[in-house]
């Protein structure tokens, strides 16, 4: 592999581990150290080549095709972050408890995880969706129109939804 190739590899595989909110250590952490931070980083820097076996491993756990991971397969394509999903916290102060009770203690779970009490606004992950979803069960897109609907979310959040699941 050139060093050219795999250091454009290395760049596809940060922005990918970037655009899901992931550190090195956090991809350690969330694959239980299947994936020692280490490694990860000398396969982003280029200084490391990986197997195809090892690349089709790594697609599969940040959850996106291996084309996805390859230079010059998809122009934009992983350059281009989904839209961040917002949840208005002053608007959902105002949904009553018996509809927003879920998403206001899991929001609240966020908020103290990260030492983040502005109060105001809370980005989420769309990791932090599907799990919303499934506690309310309902598929994301339907949840993400619930909370548009409920002026929590803003309607931008429809093209991260669209993005995730086209």
């Amino acid at each position: 592999m050139s060093s050219d190739y795999a250091k454009q590899l290395g760049a596809k595989l940060r922005a990918i581990r970037t655009q899901q909110g992931l550190s090195l250590h956090g991809v350690e952490e969330k694959s239980q150290g299947r994936w020692k931070a280490v490694v990860v980083g000398s396969y982003e820097r280029g200084d490391r080549a990986v197997t195809v076996q090892r690349l089709a491993e790594l697609a599969d756990f940040y959850g996106v095709p291996v084309q996805e991971l390859l230079p010059g397969t998809t122009p934009g394509g992983a350059a281009e972050p989904p839209p961040k999903l917002v949840l208005d916290l002053e608007r959902l102060s105002q949904v009553p408890p018996e509809k927003a009770g879920p998403l206001q203690r899991y929001a609240a779970t966020i908020q103290s995880q990260r030492g983040d009490y502005n109060g105001k606004v809370l980005s989420i992950r769309q990791d932090d969706l599907r799990t919303l979803a499934v506690i309310y069960d309902q598929s994301p897109s339907v949840l993400t129109e619930q909370l548009i609907s409920w002026g929590v979310l803003d309607a931008d959040a429809r093209r991260a939804v669209q993005h995730e699941e086209g």
